[in-house]
């Protein structure tokens, strides 16, 4: 447990460090998400259908920005081959990047979705079933990127390479999520979407860290 804890606060310094940086995933998130109802009719209705769509597709999105700098400034600096020599199993660093990257660039989206959806003139009822299927579908979304970003670690720019490879991963993410703040807006059973977002993020922690780590030393060799 304490060279996890020492990865994750180790990257959560380095990350208020470089606060700019950090910081650009939450702002696309406040201004995409705000745009969009003044592009919107007026209609009650019409905007709070479109609003679960537009604040999981918004959060998926910001996410990605971010992984640019999951392994590669640590690549760049040497200090990945470092973590990779070290006596601490490479899927226990893997594991507490992917916690930092979570706390840094989600953790925010997931504090501010419940507020930005009251501009979607959504019902507070429903804003605890999105904030839970946010919950549950990030560890899954943070497991992706960071495999995304592991495959490209070696290449000079592998953002662009990097979308490709993760946004067709987050189709079922998407559709549970929506699924379940549809099904709360309406007032029916929210459990079986979010049993299936929970058994998502279990199957990811379980195994994506094992995969990322072996990413990680083809790109490094």
């Amino acid at each position: 447990m304490a060279p996890f804890l020492t990865i994750v606060l180790r990257d959560v310094r380095i990350a208020v460090r470089r606060l700019s940086e950090a910081a650009n995933p939450l702002l696309f998130f406040i201004i995409v998400t705000t745009l969009f109802p003044l592009a919107l009719s007026p209609s009650t209705d019409e905007i709070r259908e479109v609003g679960t769509g537009v604040l999981w597709v918004s959060a998926l999105l910001s996410s990605l920005l971010a992984l640019e700098g999951l392994f590669r400034s640590d690549a760049e600096d040497g200090s990945l081959e470092q973590l990779m020599l070290s006596p601490v199993p490479l899927g226990v660093t893997v594991l507490g990047k992917i916690a930092a990257h979570w706390l840094i660039t989600i953790l925010p989206l997931i504090a501010l979705v419940p507020i930005l959806a009251l501009s979607y003139s959504m019902p507070i009822t429903a804003l605890p079933t999105m904030f839970y299927a946010l919950l549950l579908a990030t560890p899954t979304l943070s497991v992706l990127v960071a495999l995304g970003a592991a495959l490209t670690v070696g290449l000079r720019r592998g953002g662009a390479i990097v979308g490709l490879l993760v946004l067709p991963l987050t189709a079922p993410l998407l559709i549970f999520g929506t699924r379940a703040t549809d099904f709360a807006l309406h007032d029916e059973p929210t459990a079986g979407p979010l049993y299936l977002l929970a058994a998502l993020a279990a199957l990811a922690l379980a195994l994506g860290p094992v995969a990322i780590a072996a990413a990680l030393r083809v790109g490094i060799e």
